[in-house]
Formats: structure tokens, C-alpha cells, sequence
């Protein structure tokens, strides 16, 4: 298949007009240099709509279009829990958690990680991080992405990659998170657009023209096994979404350490021109969560219908593409140009702020605008390798989505481990927080090996528990039993909300509890 002229248009005019408004929002006043704060955090200055669309932007690529439509085909609706959930986690992140962090003034979460313990939970972390986010992330993002245009225009997937990389670069590199975050509502506002497009078109394509509605029932009709939101143990993807476990188990230790503890998502709320502004973006981003359950995962359980036999899972999303109409296609292509470049500029960003705040400039002194020249290298130097390995890495997996999970399970509860230990226990030492990264990959790994029944999920939570109990002893032992002298003092942390806050909070829980009933 590939695309008609009208919308390759679609397409170019798209991709010139954001490199245009990119490089437009980027500008400095006359004589002005951008310095680190520019760069990184766009002047701590976004205001609340930027914050919530660039959350969602940089949260919303290949990964979960592709990859979350993809787990639709086979698990059905059961997936959506990761992005339904996630809206109750934004809620207490923004109330409990990102205080902490505004309060600190960071640059990074590994920074803030130092003024907790030390210079070493700093530098794990950070190289940690940097691996993660250039082998796992990027690369999923670009292979995932690269394997959507492959399957759509028919483009050889190496030059798909080159394609995608050179547009992220020309997007982002010069203007940095300013850049990313003030056009992400543009990306938003088309990614949503291009969403509820393809679920119309995709339900009106199963009812025969009889509407929305009607192709719905038809879903239901004659796939219910779809539409189970708790698995119980008999499903054969069980071991992927153990049942009540997304709502009170593991999935609220991947949500936290995604949400709460991740460069690559809180660097947008670090940006904030003030507390109150960055608590009313992740309410918006949390209502666009519950949205996004209709964009990415219904097109994949319509697929299970419109093209029963694919090859992979992860090519129902694509496949259902090829249902638009000239026009139309290039919209929802565009749309999903528009997911995927936003979150590779939002990694490129927050890797170039990893490795030049917690990295270079610990062991190099440079001036704020040659830092910001080493950040532009960082990001670039990512890319490149993100692309060279992409394949290698992922080029025989059928399901991405799952393998990411899983894979960054293996550490995710020493994370959360890490920060709710700096944060809400003061006796916790350096030492303690080491004990606990080491032990996540040392329990998860074991748990895989003898436990290999136990769902990830559950291995997740269980590592957990066990990253805090040895954390704890570590530190009570080596710290005697007294408060570490940089403890936080969390009742001097202004965690107050607005009514607005509030009652947003509320309507969230209650959309969330139907949903849940409905489909239980």
C-alpha cells in the first residue's frame, strides 16, 4: 500500500509547519543565549496546557499506538488498565510526589537523588538511565515507528529509521525542551484527531456503514472475549495482566516509577512556571489518559475482525489504517508522525539533560552556552546509536510492548523503592538506596528464573517489597537507627491542592471505578 498524493501533501505541510513553529517558539530575545535553564527546563516557565499535552505527547508514540494495538489483537481490552491506571497515578503523583520535587529546584532526578544521599546514587542512577532510555526506549520508538511506515507506505524500514531520526533532530535539537513541549499541543490536538478517526471509521467498516454504535455492538458481539478487564487465571495472557493484580499489585509499581520517578516524564513538570500550574497539566494529562484507550487500543481489537490474520500483532494498527480514505490517511498518518517524533525529542531532551547535568559537568567545567552544545550532542550521539541497534534489538519480537514491560521490570521496584525510601523515610542512608537497585535486578532475576509461573506484574511487586525490607536494613544498620542528615522533611512540603484539583480528582476515580464495572 501506499499512500495517494494528497496524502504524502498532508504530510509535507504537516512536517514543515511544526520544523517551522519549532524553530519560531525556540527564538531568544536580541542578545540572549540559551543557558541550561533554557535548554533543558524551556526557562521553568511552561505553562499548564504545555505541561499536560507534552506529558501525553511524550508518553503517546510507536510504543503504545503500535505496540499497545497490538497487545489489543491478542489480549483485548485488559491492556487499557496500563493507560487507565495511569490517570489515577498522575493524580498522586501530582499531589504527593512532584511537590518534593519543585521544591528542590532540579535539573534531574538523579540530582535530586544526590542532595538525598550522595554523589554515588547519582552517578548509578544516571548511567543507569542513560542505558535504558538510548537501548530500550529510543530504540523501541524508532523501530516501532519505522515498522508503522513500513507497513502503510511500503518504505524500506532502514530508511524509515534515517527518515524519522532526521525529522526528530531538525525538530528539536536547536530549541531543546522549549521546542518539544510549546508544539506538543499542536501534536495533541492531531494525535487525538487522528485517534477518533480511525475508531469511527474502524467500527463504521464492521457495521456495514449502520455507525459507530452499531459496529461496536458488533465487537462485542462477536468478540467478548475482548472485553474482559481482570483475566482471571485461565486466560492464556494471565501471565501478562494477572488479574486483580493491575488494580492493587505490580501495575502500581510500574506506574509510579514511570509517572512519578522518570526523567523522560517529570522533566515537563520540573519545567513549570510554579507548582499550582504543573498540578493543573497533569489533570489534563490524566483526563487524556482515560481518553486514550479509545485511540490506540480499540483500532486493535476492531483489527481482530477487519484482518484476522496478520502476520504480527503489532501490524493491526497499521492494517487498520488502510481503511481510510485518501485525505483522511495522510491526517491520521501525519498523526502518527506527530506521536512518534514528539517522544523521540522528548528522550533525545531528556538524555541530553541526564548526560550533560549528572554527567559532564561533575568531571568537566564548561560555561552554560557550551553545555548546552554538549546537550546537543548527547542527543544526537543517542540517536545514531538508537538507530544503528534498533534491529538488532528488536527485530524479532512480535508483541514490543510486552518485552518493554517486562524488561524494565526488572528494575522499576528498585526505583520506586529508591524515591519513596528518600522521601518519606529519613533514617534511609546511601547505602540503603544502593542495596535496593542492586537487589531489584538480583530479586527480579531470581524470581524469573525459580518462580518462571509468577506474572511479571506480580514479580514486580513482590521485588518491591523485598528492595524496601533490604533498603530499610542496610540502612539501619549501617546508620545506626538515626535520620540521615539530608532527610526531607515531608511536613514541610507544601502538598495542597485546589478545588479544582480536587473535584478533577474526584471525576477521575469515578469514570475509572464504571469503567471497571462495566468489564470486570
Amino acid at each position: 500500500m501506499h499512500l495517494s498524493s494528497l496524502d504524502l501533501a498532508v504530510v509535507v505541510i504537516y512536517a514543515v509547519m511544526l520544523l517551522f513553529i519549532a524553530q519560531w517558539v525556540s527564538r531568544e530575545k536580541a542578545g540572549h543565549k540559551k543557558d541550561t535553564q533554557d535548554y533543558f527546563l524551556a526557562g521553568r516557565a511552561l505553562p499548564w496546557w504545555a505541561i499536560g499535552a507534552s506529558l501525553i505527547a511524550a508518553n503517546i508514540s510507536a510504543e503504545q499506538i503500535i505496540g499497545m494495538s497490538g497487545s489489543a489483537f491478542v489480549m483485548g481490552v485488559a491492556i487499557a488498565s496500563y493507560e487507565w491506571m495511569a490517570a489515577l497515578t498522575l493524580v498522586i503523583v501530582g499531589k504527593y510526589l512532584l511537590p518534593v520535587f519543585l521544591k528542590y529546584k532540579i535539573y534531574t532526578m538523579p540530582q535530586f537523588l544526590e542532595q538525598r544521599y550522595d554523589h554515588r546514587v547519582r552517578m548509578v542512577l544516571a548511567v543507569f538511565w542513560l542505558g535504558v532510555y538510548v537501548f530500550v526506549n529510543l530504540t523501541s520508538i524508532i523501530w516501532l515507528g519505522a515498522l508503522a511506515i513500513n507497513t502503510i507506505t511500503g518504505l524500506d524500514m532502514t530508511y524509515a529509521m534515517l527518515l524519522l531520526a532526521a525529522f526528530a533532530a531538525g525538530y528539536s535539537l536547536y530549541g531543546g525542551l522549549k521546542a518539544v513541549a510549546l508544539t506538543d499541543i499542536i501534536q495533541v490536538v492531531l494525535l487525538v484527531f487522528g485517534g477518533l478517526m480511525i475508531a469511527y471509521i474502524s467500527m463504521n467498516q464492521i457495521s456495514g456503514g449502520q455507525g459507530v454504535i452499531a459496529g461496536f455492538a458488533m465487537v462485542l458481539e462477536q468478540a467478548p472475549e475482548k472485553f474482559d478487564m481482570i483475566l482471571s487465571k485461565d486466560s492464556p495472557h494471565y501471565v501478562h495482566l494477572p488479574g486483580i493484580s493491575v488494580l492493587v499489585g505490580g501495575m502500581w509499581i510500574m506506574n509510579l516509577s514511570y509517572w512519578g520517578f522518570n526523567q523522560y516524564i517529570i522533566q515537563r513538570a520540573l519545567a513549570a512556571k510554579s507548582t499550582a500550574e504543573a498540578q493543573k497539566g497533569i489533570v489534563f494529562a490524566a483526563f487524556l489518559k482515560l481518553l486514550m484507550p479509545v485511540l490506540v487500543v480499540l483500532p486493535g481489537i476492531a483489527a481482530v475482525i477487519l484482518a484476522p490474520d496478520l502476520s504480527t500483532p503489532d501490524k493491526a494498527y497499521p492494517e487498520v489504517m488502510k481503511l481510510l480514505p485518501a485525505g483522511i490517511m495522510g491526517l491520521v498518518f501525519a498523526a502518527l508522525i506527530a506521536a512518534i517524533v514528539s517522544s523521540l525529542a522528548s528522550m533525545m531532551n531528556s538524555i541530553s539533560t541526564i548526560f550533560t547535568m549528572d554527567v559532564f559537568k561533575h568531571y568537566v567545567d564548561r560555561s552554560e552556552q557550551q553545555l548546552v552544545t554538549v546537550g546537543r550532542i548527547a542527543s544526537f550521539s543517542a540517536l545514531v546509536i538508537a538507530v544503528i541497534v534498533a534491529r538488532p534489538l528488536l527485530g524479532n519480537f512480535d508483541q514490543a510492548f510486552q518485552y518493554i514491560q517486562e524488561f524494565t521490570g526488572f528494575f522499576t521496584p528498585g526505583i520506586v523503592a529508591i524515591f519513596l525510601l528518600a522521601i518519606f523515610w529519613k533514617k534511609t542512608t546511601a547505602s540503603g538506596a544502593l542495596a535496593a537497585a542492586i537487589g531489584s535486578a538480583a530479586f527480579s532475576v531470581g524470581a524469573k528464573l525459580w518462580w518462571p509461573s509468577l506474572p511479571f506484574i506480580d514479580r514486580v511487586g513482590l521485588a518491591f517489597v523485598l528492595c524496601v525490607a533490604l533498603g530499610m536494613i542496610v540502612s539501619w544498620v549501617g546508620g545506626g537507627g538515626r535520620d540521615h542528615p539530608n532527610a526531607i522533611e515531608y511536613s514541610e512540603v507544601d502538598t495542597s491542592t485546589s478545588p479544582a484539583y480536587n473535584w478533577a480528582s474526584v471525576v477521575i476515580v469515578l469514570i475509572l471505578t464504571g469503567l471497571y464495572a462495566a468489564w470486570w
